[in-house]
């Protein structure tokens, strides 16, 4: 294979405009011209190292190269059959940023949809780095790679950069890729202290595996030696103190009160944390005589400190409402405000508006409607604006329209947030209403994002749409508009977070977010996608398009909530479609990951049951009442509470159109809590305590597990039940220790079957779901006893005399013991710290034979 070294030119140099941005700050937006100088790293100078295959004249140099007008300047795969790679070799190790993907001049069915990116020093040896895709246009596409060690402690040096196509836009079509360029720092005098600190990291992480399977092995005099020796020691002291009581010694009891006490000093907080929430809906019955009617395209805004639930007009199948109400979370009851508010000085009847709620002014603020195009005229399209005083009980017109003032013109589908600090509105996206006209442009215009200043009533636009006609301006910031999408806005971060979204027939599913004080825009990378289980048919583990997603914020937990019904499907009306689903979704601001709190299909139904239903707004999932399927609803949250409030919408139900829905719904989110674990961890001890009792003294063992077990269990849980009605049944087993099948040479899948593990043994769905709140894809893996399978005893050759079969015997079942006793201590320290523990691999993992 040749080899060549990059000649790239400068990022700004790119023959596309709309990549001149800084490379080393945020990653660029399609869409986005914004201006600032390359300062945080240096472009990487790699040479082609290898390569899995190439059609004649695409070859693997090419990628060194930017000429996006020329087709025939790429790598391509001879073949899209896995595995297909391109491995880079750069200059000297460095620390690597960024990895950008230059492209051809339009879009092309060769662009790669899917592919992974690995790095490290050896090329027989990487980590995973990046997983994302590229967009299948003309536009060059820059991701952030992973530059940090996995617990974050030290840098990552690289020197070998392998990338690995997946997937291609065209199924059937090989896989190309135009040209790559890397960003990061290579500066011997920075990466060598890295390299140095990375070095000691990795002789630290070798000696904890040596201490590790020696502890294991039951080699006490070489692991004392090395942990001596070194001065590094395998785990927390805390950690080797429940070692010596539940494996060493088998003291049960002080084991328990030590995990009471691990438990109580939070130790098990940050893997609590870690687990998905519990969720529970709940269909709210008020007490009201009264309560708003059905609709949807509706606005809700809470008022957390007072308690209470706006709500304004909505489109109740045939007309417009300008009714507004207010909901009391505390008195659990509807008020009717105003009937018809344009009677009051306020707003006419409308829909797809959208509305804030200022705690400082206790005032409400709306903007935005859409109108039919048969009513639209040039006097008729005025963007007025809006504000209900909460404490006055009155309207009142801020202005007829704000496109005269500076601000959007009238929009509909657009999302509002509001900073209260900074007293100031932001608005977002949305369809922009033109006058009915036979020689209007039929190319729907988008709005751009702008500010509203309260205290000064002012407005500002930040950014314009990018195919306003001042886009192309040097000095002039622009972004992609959409309508569909949602966003929030975090107080603390001061940052707005933009998810989602249509633009004509694309489907936009990035993160976006946009400081309020830097005005720096930045993409959050897929890289983060959270890869968990999925018994749908979503390929995705982000919220999928929906038609109308709904988004709230807690900045206190740094989460993203996002509510997906109605999925945009072939015909987006009909709820049968088999596409039907609600799902419920968290973004970790701190981990960037996405996770699913749940998701539930609504297969279709005999048509009564659907309607009868969907005229009640729910559904029946999994035996549970949850919200059916819908579009056009709204959903608040209340930071104090922490509870989610779902009212009306539009069910999409084919036969009946004009139908709205009028139900009102709690959502309860829930992670487990140390009470939980605290039981399941004791369940686990006394289970292994029991199964010893059960080889010496059965009748203790019975009557242990009558009054000590039986405490520990859930008996209003079916399975749980059952699992603990079949510990019974080890009572009756033989237990000779001679023709024992839990030999020390087992494997560990063998071993978790054998006597005392049943299909409810250490780490079942069961203990792990149910108790923990663990899914099963997260299940604890059998982490090693891996010494079960090298317990470090050697099987003699030939048959033994009765007295060393006897001896011999004894020392397998007190091997089986410390295995079995191994086993759970593994078990319980990976609901501990990571930093306090041992390694969760092992050495064995790294011999091959």
């Amino acid at each position: 294979m040749s080899t060549s070294t990059t000649t790239t030119s400068s990022p700004t140099g790119s023959s596309n405009g709309s990549l001149a941005m800084s490379y080393g700050a945020v990653p660029v937006l399609p869409g986005t011209n914004t201006q600032k100088p390359f300062t945080l790293s240096e472009r990487l100078n790699f040479e082609i190292y290898r390569y899995s295959s190439y059609s004649p004249n695409y070859l693997p140099e090419n990628v060194l190269v930017d000429c996006p007008n020329d087709q025939t300047s790429r790598w391509s795969a001879y073949t899209n059959s896995p595995p297909q790679f391109l491995t880079l070799k750069l200059r000297r190790p460095a620390i690597v940023q960024k990895i950008k993907f230059g492209k051809f001049e339009k879009s092309h069915v060769c662009n790669i949809k899917k592919f992974r990116v690995f790095g490290g020093l050896e090329d027989e040896h990487m980590v995973l780095l990046l997983e994302a895709g590229l967009k299948n246009d003309n536009i060059p596409e820059v991701f952030n790679l992973r530059c940090m060690t996995e617990d974050g402690a030290e840098n990552l040096p690289i020197l070998y950069l392998k990338i690995v196509p997946l997937l291609s836009w065209g199924p059937s079509f090989n896989f190309s890729i135009w040209y790559i360029e890397l960003h990061g720092q290579d500066d011997p005098m920075y990466t060598c202290a890295r390299m140095k600190s990375y070095n000691t990291l990795r002789e630290t992480e070798i000696i904890k595996l040596c201490l590790k399977h020696f502890r294991q092995q039951g080699y006490m005099k070489a692991f004392g030696a090395l942990q001596e020796q070194t001065n590094v020691r395998l785990e927390h002291p805390l950690i080797s103190e429940l070692h010596k009581y539940l494996v060493v010694q088998g003291d049960f009891e002080q084991a328990e009160r030590f995990i009471v006490k691990c438990i109580d000093d939070g130790l098990m907080d940050e893997y609590l944390n870690k687990q998905d929430y519990k969720h529970d809906w709940q269909m709210k019955y008020t007490q009201s005589e009264i309560k708003p009617g059905n609709r949807g395209g509706h606005q809700l805004v809470v008022d957390a400190k007072k308690r209470l639930i706006y709500l304004y007009g909505g489109w109740d199948g045939y007309q417009d409402l300008s009714d507004l109400w207010v909901y009391s979370i505390e008195l659990d009851e509807w008020t009717l405000l105003c009937e018809r508010s344009e009677l009051s000085n306020g707003p006419t009847p409308r829909s797809c508006h959208k509305l804030v709620f200022d705690p400082i002014s206790e005032n409400i603020f709306m903007l935005g409607r859409y109108l039919d195009n048969s009513i639209r005229t040039s006097d008729y399209i005025k963007s007025d604006f809006y504000l209900y005083d909460t404490r006055a009980r009155n309207w009142m017109q801020i202005c007829d329209d704000t496109s005269q003032v500076g601000g959007p013109q009238l929009v509909y589908d657009h999302q509002m947030c509001i900073d209260a600090d900074k007293r100031t509105i932001y608005v977002f996206g949305g369809k922009i209403l033109t006058p009915r006209s036979p020689t209007a442009s039929t190319e729907p215009e988008y709005s751009g994002l702008f500010s509203y200043h309260i205290a000064t009533n002012t407005w500002t636009q930040i950014l314009v749409d990018c195919h306003h006609p001042s886009a192309s301006q040097a000095d002039v910031m622009s972004i992609k508009s959409r309508i569909t999408h949602c966003m929030v806005f975090h107080n603390k971060q001061r940052k707005l977070y933009i998810y989602g979204g249509q633009r004509g027939k694309e489907d936009l599913d990035e993160l976006l977010t946009y400081d309020v004080d830097s005005q720096a825009i930045s993409l959050i990378n897929k890289e983060h996608s959270h890869l968990g289980t999925n018994t749908s048919t979503e390929a995705k583990f982000e919220p999928s398009s929906g038609y109308t997603l709904r988004a709230t914020i807690d900045c206190d937990r740094d989460e993203i909530y996002v509510f997906s019904s109605l999925n945009k499907v072939k015909d987006r009306r009909d709820v049968h479609h088999v596409d039907a689903s609600n799902s419920f979704w968290v973004y970790s601001l701190r981990t960037h990951k996405w996770s699913r709190i749940y998701y539930c299909r609504h297969n279709a139904q005999d048509v009564n049951s659907i309607n009868k239903a969907n005229f009640l707004g729910a559904s029946k999932g999994d035996d549970v009442l949850e919200p059916c399927p819908r579009y056009a609803h709204q959903l608040v949250y209340d930071e104090v509470a922490k509870t989610h409030y779902l009212f009306g919408g539009n069910p999409g139900i084919f036969q009946y159109q004009q139908l709205r829905l009028d139900d009102f719904w709690l959502l309860h989110l829930e992670k487990p809590k140390r009470e939980e674990i605290l039981k399941h961890c004791r369940y686990l001890v006394r289970k292994l305590r029991y199964e010893e009792m059960t080889r010496s003294d059965p009748i203790k063992a019975m009557e242990y597990l009558r009054h000590h077990i039986a405490d520990v269990i859930d008996h209003t849980d079916t399975e749980q039940l059952n699992n603990f009605h079949k510990l019974a049944s080890l009572l009756f087993k033989p237990h000779d220790n001679s023709q024992d099948s839990g030999s020390p040479r087992a494997t560990p899948e063998l071993c978790a079957e054998t006597e005392g593990y049943g299909a409810e043994g250490v780490g079942s769905k069961i203990e792990m779901t149910d108790n923990v709140g663990m899914g099963a894809a997260e299940n604890i893996s059998l982490e090693s006893n891996e010494s079960l399978a090298t317990s470090g005893i050697s099987e003699p050759t030939s048959s033994p005399s009765g007295s060393s079969c006897t001896k011999r015997a004894r020392t397998e079942a007190n091997c089986e013991l410390q295995n079995r006793r191994a086993y759970l201590f593994n078990k319980l320290v990976q609901l501990m710290p990571a930093s306090m523990v041992q390694p969760e691999r092992n050495l064995s993992d790294f011999v091959i034979i």
